[in-house]
């Protein structure tokens, strides 16, 4: 079995900065894509960001050039460093890994069971 366990949600004042983190563990073979997607109350969840397993990075259009995601593949770890928040950052935020396991054997993509981040004054 895998878990993701994020880290790192609260409560932050418009302008205000705060990092997440999502760990995987397990029987892991090897990641591949991971990344975080959040969603707001009412609405679908949408893609924030994500990165490959050597580094390549896509972003929503709505935070690129305020948050970065970065990923530590020696601790199976991935983080989201949000900048310069806004209210309509305010969601839950979920981490997501396509990740290849040794028992059972199989790849597939595993979910967090999310943060919340709230961006208010």
């Amino acid at each position: 079995q895998v878990q993701l366990v994020e880290s790192g949600g609260g409560l932050v004042q418009p302008g205000g900065s705060l990092r997440l983190s999502c760990v995987a563990s397990g029987s892991i073979f090897s990641i591949y894509t991971m990344g975080w997607y959040r969603q707001a109350p009412g609405k679908q969840r949408d893609l924030v960001a994500t990165i490959t397993s050597n580094g390549i990075t896509n972003y929503a259009n709505s935070v690129k050039g305020r948050f970065t995601i970065s990923r530590d593949n020696a601790k199976n770890t991935v983080y989201l460093q949000m900048d310069s928040l806004k209210p309509e950052d305010t969601a839950v935020y979920y981490c997501n890994a396509e990740i290849s396991t040794y028992m059972p054997y199989g790849r597939r993509n595993y979910w967090g069971q999310g943060t919340e981040v709230t961006v208010s004054s």
